[in-house]
């Protein structure tokens, strides 16, 4: 890809995560059944990431119609971006949304939810991360409308994308197994998918003009042999340990360097 055309691509992307959920729902989009939907369990959650722990990892598989994918969190990557994801996968917020932009030779993003209300409950923006990590193949970073504006909107590199870094783009996790499903995402919509659409009427207007659509049916937490952690207790309590490692070995440091002084 041409550098004027990936440019191109990262304007459509910053102007292209805005939401807004005002106006009228379309009279069309109520014709598609409920039954007819993907299952959606959101729930109302934690929403700051003031206090995100700055060390720790975890994992999240997945389950979508172009098969399975696991992605590794790495808290230090971006401690608020990894904390924000932490409570939309502990809200069980994915389950159901669409892979709404596809872009093969750059990215696919998703995270808008099937229900318009989680949408609306969930767009909540949060403070940005310093850049860490390089938008490389299969990094997972927060799509964005300018500084300070990540909420839930993510996406996945299918190429390395570090001009997305000098922009702020922060990753903060990567596709550790199942990056061949994530090539497998239904590209044949590409991004004709209305975000403002999508934001009053949810999947019901998603379904009813894009059917073949890939979507995500569950997203959770899993250990490292990919057995599934309920309510992500161990997820959490690993972040906490790992916060805990780094005190400790300052501590230690800390106490050696006193012994030092009264050695002396």
């Amino acid at each position: 890809m041409s550098s004027l055309l990936k440019f191109a691509f990262v304007l459509i992307f910053l102007v292209g995560c805005s939401i807004n959920a005002a106006g009228k729902q379309d009279s069309d989009s109520s014709s598609t059944q409920d039954s007819d939907l993907p299952k959606v369990n959101w729930k109302e959650g934690e929403r700051t990431t003031d206090d995100a722990p700055a060390t720790g990892e975890f994992k999240v598989k997945f389950e979508t119609t172009a098969g399975d994918f696991t992605m590794r969190v790495h808290r230090e990557w971006a401690p608020r971006g990894a904390e924000r994801f932490y409570q939309l996968i502990k809200s069980n917020y994915y389950d159901g949304s669409p892979f709404y932009r596809v872009i093969p030779s750059f990215m696919v993003q998703f995270g808008m939810c099937g229900d318009a209300k989680g949408t609306q409950y969930w767009n909540e923006s949060f403070k940005d991360d310093p850049v860490k990590q390089s938008n490389t193949v299969g990094k997972v970073t927060y799509a964005m409308a300018g500084p300070n504006t990540r909420s839930t909107q993510l996406f996945i590199n299918y190429a390395d994308n570090a001009g997305l870094d000098r922009q702020g783009f922060a990753p903060f996790g990567e596709i550790t197994e199942g990056m061949e499903n994530v090539r497998k995402i239904n590209a044949k919509y590409s991004e004709r998918p209305s975000q403002g659409k999508m934001a009053r009427d949810g999947n019901k207007y998603v379904f009813k003009e894009f059917p073949e659509i890939s979507y995500i049916t569950r997203a959770f937490f899993v250990d490292d042999e990919g057995k599934e952690i309920e309510g992500g207790e161990q997820a959490k309590s690993e972040a906490k340990e790992g916060e805990h490692a780094e005190h400790s070995d300052e501590d230690h440091k800390q106490e050696a360097s006193g012994s030092g002084k009264k050695d002396k």
